[in-house]
C-alpha cells in the first residue's frame, strides 16, 4: 500500500493478529501504548473509519504495526491511534510517520493529523517532533494504569505545516 526504500505498509490481515498482540504486549512497548483485545483488533480490520496496517522491512518481515482512526471524519482530522515498532533503532518509526503524513496530506483531504503520547515517552516525542508534529498540550492524568494515572501529550500537524517532499 505505502512503500519506501526501507519499509512497506500493508493492510493487516487476521493472520497478522498474533504478531500484533505480541508486539502490543511486549515488555518494551506495553507501558507506552494502549492495549486492545483480539476482538477489538479484528473489528478494526473491517471498520471503514480505521486503517490497520502492518509495517514490513525490505525483506518482507513484520517490524511493527500502526492504526489510524478518523479516516471518514467530517472534520478531516485523522488520528494516529497507535504506532508500534518491534524492530527498534532502524528508522522504521520515522519512515512510518513520513509515509503516513505524505499519504494523509497528498492523497486525502486530511486537514489535521494528530496523535497522543505518554508524557514519559521522550523518545517517541522526539521522533514526532522531528517528523513535524507540534505539541498542542497535555491531557493531565487521563489514563488509568496499574501504577496510577498518566498524562498524555497531544501533538499534531496541520496541512499547511506539512512539508511536501
Amino acid at each position: 500500500m505505502l512503500h519506501s526504500e526501507i519499509i512497506n505498509l500493508r493492510a493487516t490481515t487476521l493472520e497478522d493478529l498474533d504478531f500484533v498482540l505480541d508486539a502490543e504486549g511486549a515488555e518494551l512497548n506495553r507501558r507506552f501504548i494502549g492495549q486492545w483485545s483480539r476482538e477489538q483488533h479484528t473489528a478494526a480490520l473491517d471498520n471503514g473509519d480505521i486503517m490497520h496496517l502492518i509495517v514490513q522491512d525490505s525483506a518482507g518481515e513484520r517490524a511493527g504495526y500502526v492504526i489510524l482512526t478518523g479516516i471518514q471524519d467530517r472534520n478531516l482530522t485523522v488520528c494516529i491511534k497507535r504506532i508500534v515498532i518491534q524492530t527498534k533503532g532502524c528508522g522504521y518509526g520515522k519512515m512510518t510517520l513520513k509515509l503516513l503524513s505524505s499519504w494523509a496530506f497528498t492523497h486525502t483531504d486530511t486537514h489535521r493529523l494528530w496523535l497522543d503520547v505518554k508524557d514519559h515517552n521522550a523518545r517517541a516525542q522526539h521522533v514526532y517532533e522531528g517528523a513535524g508534529f507540534k505539541l498542542e498540550g497535555t491531557l493531565r492524568e487521563c489514563v488509568r494504569t496499574e501504577e496510577g494515572f498518566e498524562s498524555l501529550q497531544v501533538m499534531s500537524m496541520l496541512r499547511h505545516e506539512y512539508i511536501y517532499e
